[in-house]
């Protein structure tokens, strides 16, 4: 993939609580757009898109691969592919929320690290909350097999996102990226019962001006919407009763990885 693609998805959220959760099932969906791109090509991209530097709709390396605003892009994601013992010569791709006038705000980016027949080998979920905290899931398979649309990948929870979740429990990750269409599930459990279930799929098209330009129509304001929606449904669960949890202090490790076996 050279050029890039727009990602016009639909996300979607259902929680299932515990029995001392608080309030019933709760589920909400909104559509929200991302890109998909080569991290490590020289873009141009259509008028109203630029990469690394100021435009209506742009990508910055800073926003990802450490810290929010303090990222090394592509770099950051070699070296934890390296450290991990992938495999050489794998092709990594970007999808992530770009900046909308300038701000920017991903509850969840993802590293696709692809050999070169296609097949993707790893993902790295890049996870960020409400408070600037930070934390990557990398998700592969035993020996780095491809990872299939059938296939669930698990990681133990580590990063605090809701205030209305415990830390403790475990991710499981499912993607279904092709070249037209991406899919991506991740469910959250905890052992005594509840949990959640976030899916993000949409189709994919290439990246023109039109396409831009109707996008930034439709959701102009881009990932302040998204953070104003999740701060919206946090205060309808706060008003039915959910139980509120004081946010606890980040995981020390950048990244986790996911072991044989498939666990973190």
């Amino acid at each position: 993939m050279t050029a890039p693609r727009l990602l016009r998805a639909v996300t979607w959220h259902g929680r299932t609580p515990g029995a001392a959760e608080g309030p019933g099932r709760h589920a909400f969906r909104y559509s929200v757009d991302y890109l998909l791109l080569d991290p490590e090509a020289r873009l141009t991209g259509p008028r109203l898109f630029a990469r690394n530097r100021p435009a209506p709709v742009a990508l910055h390396d800073a926003d990802h691969g450490g810290l929010p605003g303090q990222g090394q892009g592509a770099p950051w994601a070699r070296a934890v592919l390296r450290d991990h013992g992938a495999p050489a010569g794998l092709r990594l791709e970007l999808l992530a929320q770009p900046r909308v006038w300038g701000h920017v705000f991903n509850p969840v980016s993802f590293w696709l690290a692809r050999d070169g027949a296609g097949a993707l080998r790893a993902v790295i979920a890049e996870v960020t909350n409400t408070y600037g905290d930070r934390h990557s899931y990398l998700c592969r398979r035993d020996g780095w097999a491809a990872i299939g649309p059938g296939d669930r990948i698990e990681a133990r929870k580590l990063l605090h996102v809701s205030p209305f979740q415990p830390l403790d429990g475990t991710y499981t990750f499912g993607f279904d990226i092709t070249p037209g269409q991406v899919r991506i599930v991740i469910a959250y459990a905890r052992a005594e019962g509840g949990g959640m279930t976030a899916t993000l799929e949409g189709p994919l098209k290439p990246l023109t001006t039109r396409r831009l330009a109707w996008s930034l129509l439709r959701r102009p304001f881009g990932s302040r919407r998204v953070l104003a929606l999740i701060h919206w449904q946090a205060l309808r669960l706060w008003l039915r009763g959910a139980r509120f949890r004081p946010r606890p202090a980040p995981p020390r490790g950048e990244v986790s990885g996911t072991g044989p076996g498939g666990t973190g």
